[in-house]
């Protein structure tokens, strides 16, 4: 019993010189001036430096190929991989019941406008007889010239019907809308297609001769970059090889979940080496924000909440808070509540305390 006890008085004791120990070390830590560390003094201007972003290879155009109209495929006269050109003859479907009704809109719309000829004929010679005084009666005159009207209005709307019959037999013949790759099928001669599927398209067309270089740059970077600037990039199927575009496109819309800005590249490709979802190493040049302040790498404290460095302002160390821009070895771009010619830590830790 009585050992226990000792070993609860000596734990006892040295957890009190523990403390004394920490409570020491802070107040020695709260009396170093900032004399006591090295500083530095916040500079202004860019810094010019090399950005490498990923980025991917996008069709110049591309399209999914679903039916107008349902029927079923008779002929296909692609594959994966074909090249085709524009209006090139892609596939033919069969709709008996669509052929049926274009002939029949055909012969409605005869019938209408025979039936308008015969009224316009009968009001022709009416008019001619009223020439004579008392032959033909002003409301026959009236009364056959609405039934021509009308048959003329049952007549165009028949030919309207007979047109947009004509329409629905040509969506039987698929074509190319732009020259491309056929780079998906999934369809084959006797297959029954709907309008109302939309899982999956028949074909998948793209244009390959001609890309886009899609990238998202940083909201820091993106706002010294300017259309027809030129970048570098590499992709990974051709390595070593240096390509370059210009900034073609800018979205001129900052994702709110990445803060970036997509820009596109116009990327030729008249000899296929590239091909459309190949990821690229896109290779920026970056001229800095001239309205930046400078300071050195090390003078910017980067913790799990925030970015800040520490100034030294009436004798006293303060935090403030800034966010960064392009970085070099030796040099970062910083911008918050700091003016040119303050002095900051140059070894800045978030060890170091602000002094009250």
């Amino acid at each position: 019993m009585k050992y226990y006890f000792a070993t609860i008085v000596s734990a006892s004791i040295l957890l009190g010189c523990a403390e004394k120990k920490k409570e020491t070390t802070a107040k020695a830590a709260e009396k170093i001036t900032p004399a006591a560390y090295e500083t530095t003094v916040v500079e202004t201007g860019g810094v010019a430096t090399l950005i490498k972003l990923p980025a991917q290879l996008a069709a110049w155009q591309e399209v999914s190929i679903f039916p107008k109209v349902n029927g079923y495929v008779k002929t296909v006269s692609v594959d994966v991989g074909s090249l085709v050109g524009a209006g090139q003859n892609l596939m033919s479907l069969e709709a008996p019941e669509l052929e049926q009704a274009a002939t029949q809109a055909k012969e409605k719309y005869a019938r209408t406008k025979a039936d308008y000829a015969i009224d316009r004929e009968h009001y022709q010679r009416l008019l001619e007889a009223a020439k004579t005084a008392g032959a033909v009666s002003t409301l026959d005159i009236s009364t056959y010239k609405a039934k021509m009207e009308a048959d003329s209005a049952v007549s165009n709307a028949e030919k309207a019907n007979w047109q947009m019959q004509q329409t629905m037999l040509g969506y039987l013949r698929v074509t190319a809308p732009f020259a491309g790759v056929i780079t998906e099928r999934n369809v084959h001669p006797g297959a029954l297609v709907s309008t109302a599927g939309k899982e999956k398209p028949m074909l998948e067309l793209k244009q390959v001769n001609h890309l886009r270089l899609q990238v998202d740059v940083p909201e820091a970077v993106a706002a010294a970059i300017q259309k027809q600037d030129t970048v570098y990039f590499y992709v990974s199927a051709l390595q070593g090889e240096r390509l370059s575009g210009f900034i073609s496109r800018r979205s001129k819309n900052i994702n709110a979940q990445y803060r970036s800005e997509r820009m596109e590249i116009d990327v030729p490709n008249p000899k296929g080496k590239l091909a459309p979802g190949m990821y690229a190493d896109v290779v920026l040049h970056s001229k800095g924000n001239a309205a930046a302040l400078l300071v050195p790498a090390t003078a910017v404290v980067t913790s799990t909440e925030r970015k800040y460095v520490l100034v030294i302002r009436d004798g006293k160390i303060s935090k403030v808070d800034v966010s960064t821009g392009n970085q070099t070895a030796s040099k970062t771009e910083i911008f918050g509540n700091l003016k040119a010619g303050e002095k900051v830590v140059l070894k800045a830790t978030d060890e170091i305390r602000e002094t009250l």
